[in-house]
This record gives structure tokens, sequence and C-alpha cells, in this order.
């Protein structure tokens, strides 16, 4: 990827170039996850979090057709502010950067645009995965085939509680990605601290995860990402009955309307904020911050 194309701020450059640590963010969450203004105090907040733990934030999106790996204040007020940001996958940058375009990156898109800066380390909230319901629409996120071809650590609760877990698992294995539970025998579940399903590795430390970046790295083989997954605490979980109360009733109204393809994600969880009266919302912010503190954590371990 050209200099053209890919834009690093002064401080991630700098940061890059001395091997201080480093955090890769989305901004996904800040044009389209979040309602107006709280969007940009989240946003601030997530960099605040990296910056405690004296490692740099390179919040991600692509600005006027080139990617911004680092944003300054103004550009993050833009992200946060202009309703007219595209919601970009990896598939999206080319045709974006084409077209001038500006858009706010999604889990594929940051993680391939980070490991084309550099960046190890990548903090989000959740994963995409198989849709439910798979073997009748295909239904399957980008996030999944694009985490198999870039080196890269992504510190997630999971994948959405929406989808189909034990199949998103399956696949994961299937294209080679490799999981680590932080100190978990069981793979986080998004708004819940479990999905239920066992992960086959558990690390207890940002040191232990390091470790297995760098044995990945020595044993060379397919780049692949490594998920670190870090469960919300179940303190700050959403009430998992009222979970599964709400989440039935919400894929029976999308089944009575006919919501199908990639408009069933964003209204599954727009009925669960709403029917949950914001305790869904709440709750993955709460899994967000807590990646952002172990991302951080790990990064400096490095």
């Amino acid at each position: 990827m050209s200099d053209t194309t890919l834009l690093l701020s002064d401080e991630v450059r700098e940061a890059l170039d001395r091997r201080r640590p480093v955090v890769a963010l989305e901004s996904t969450i800040i044009a389209h996850g979040l309602p107006r203004p709280r969007n940009l105090h989240v946003a601030e907040e997530l960099e605040a979090l990296v910056r405690d733990a004296d490692a740099v934030p390179a919040t991600i999106a692509v600005l006027d057709g080139r990617a911004r790996i680092g944003l300054d204040k103004a550009e993050l007020e833009r992200v946060a502010r202009d309703d007219r940001f595209r919601k970009l996958g990896h598939r999206d940058l080319a045709p974006a950067f084409a077209a001038g375009a500006s858009g706010a990156t999604t889990v594929s898109a940051t993680a391939l645009l980070a490991s084309r800066a550099g960046i190890r380390v990548f903090a989000t909230g959740g994963l995409g995965g198989v849709h439910r319901g798979w073997t009748e629409t295909q239904d399957e996120s980008a996030d999944l085939r694009l985490l198999a071809r870039v080196r890269i650590a992504v510190v997630c609760a999971g994948v959405k509680s929406i989808l189909d877990v034990p199949a998103t698992l399956q696949r994961l294995e299937t294209l080679g990605v490799g999981i680590v539970g932080y100190r978990t025998e069981v793979f986080p579940g998004f708004y819940l601290s479990s999905s239920g399903e066992p992960v086959d590795w558990t690390v207890q430390t940002p040191e232990d995860v390091v470790g297995a970046i760098r044995a990945q790295d020595a044993l060379g083989g397919p780049d692949a990402a490594l998920i670190v997954a870090n469960p919300v605490p179940e303190s700050e979980q959403l009430n998992p009955a009222l979970h599964d109360l709400v989440l039935e009733e919400a894929l029976e109204e999308s089944r009575a309307r006919g919501i199908t393809g990639q408009a069933v994600t964003p209204f599954l969880l727009e009925y669960l904020m709403r029917r949950t009266e914001g305790a869904s919302l709440e709750a993955n912010l709460a899994a967000v911050r807590g990646n952002v503190r172990l991302a951080a954590r790990i990064a400096a371990a490095m």
C-alpha cells in the first residue's frame, strides 16, 4: 500500500520508528455505533485509556480517499459529526481511495490497514462471524477471511451474540485463526461473559499473549491474526436471561418483517438496545473499554 493512500500521523509514525507501543482502534463505533454527541466522548475516552498505559492510540479512518492511521482532534470530531461517512469494510477500501471518499473502518478494514502500517495490536468490541441460518443465506462476515490473512493480535469480547457462535468458532478453526482466552476457559459472548463455548488455550497475563505473538512470528507460515478473547466482567454484562428473551423476540420480528442480508445485524442490535433500555449498549461499551485497556498492556509488554 503506497504512501499516497496510507497516511500515518506524526505521533504514530514516531512511535513505530522508536518501537513504542501502539494500539489500533476502529472508527465504525464512532461514526455508526453510538448516538451523538456521546460517540465523540467515547472516542476520546478510548484514546485516553490507551495513553494511560503509556501507549499511543491509532484510531483509523478513511478521509478524502486516504487511510489515516491516527487522527488528530479535528479529524476525530469529523468522524463523529459527519453523517455522510460511509461504513467501509476491507473490500471497500480501493473504491473509496479511487473516489476520494470518506468513511469509518470496520474490523476487517481496520485490521488490514493497521497491519499494513506495522501495528501489531488492535482493540475492538466484538467480531463479525457466521450468521444464524447460514446454510440458507450463506451470510458470513468479511472479518473472518480477512483475519486469516493478516498478522495482528485482535483483542475482543468474542463475536456478536446475535450470530451463530459455534459455527463461527468452527469457521475460525478452518481458516487457521488462533484464539486464546484471556483468563477464561470459555469464549466470551460479547454482551455476555460467556457464550458457553470452550476455548482450547487460556492465558493469564499480557506477557503470555506476547509470548504467543512471538512464537507465531518465529514459526512463520501463513499470516493470520491471533484473537485474544477478553470477556466483559460479569458485573457489567447484560443480564443473560434478558439477553436471551429479547434476542429471541428480535429474531422473530426480523423474520416476520422479511429482513435479510446485511440489514439483519443492525436491526437486531438496535432492537436489543431499545428493548433493554440501553443496557446492551452499556455492556458493549464496558467490553470495549476492557479490551482497549488490555490491548494497551499487551502492546506495552511487547
